[in-house]
């Protein structure tokens, strides 16, 4: 069970578990190990090789959600979102869009502060995946 601290300053809410939570994600690259890379040096994710060439598994530490890293199968076309658009935990956002940007990242929303939740910041990665990174609040988000 989590809760979640509404903005409004309300008690929190009791959120119980749903019969289908998410609990894999896959990052679609051109070029896997330059994806791969950037994901180590930013977050500290881990790859490992699993099943065909061009695919890894990825490791994103204790309590987090299993993830692939693949070739994509199609080249892209055109502009906007084709996929989940995964938010990720972090203790600094600042820092998080600076290793970003470090790491052939690009900014596409500057850091924002989300009243009573957090600061958010969104980058595209450099195989063009839409990302977000999310400092929360003290007690926002708890387990």
């Amino acid at each position: 069970m989590s809760l979640y601290r509404k903005p409004s300053g309300e008690p929190p809410a009791t959120v119980l578990a749903m019969p289908n939570h998410v609990v894999h994600f896959a990052v679609h690259a051109d070029d896997c190990q330059r994806a791969k890379t950037f994901y180590e040096a930013v977050f500290g994710w881990t790859h490992e090789p699993w099943g065909p060439p061009d695919f890894w598994r990825i490791h994103t530490g204790e309590g987090g959600i299993m993830g692939a890293l693949q070739k994509r199968r199609t080249p892209l076309s055109g502009a906007g979102v084709r996929a989940f658009e995964c938010t990720i935990s972090v203790d600094d956002v600042e820092a998080t869009a600076k290793a970003v940007e470090q790491h052939g990242g690009t900014i596409t929303m500057k850091p924002f502060l989300l009243e009573g939740i957090g600061t958010l910041v969104h980058f595209e990665d450099p195989e063009g995946n839409v990302v977000g990174a999310m400092q929360y609040l003290p007690g926002v988000l708890t387990s």
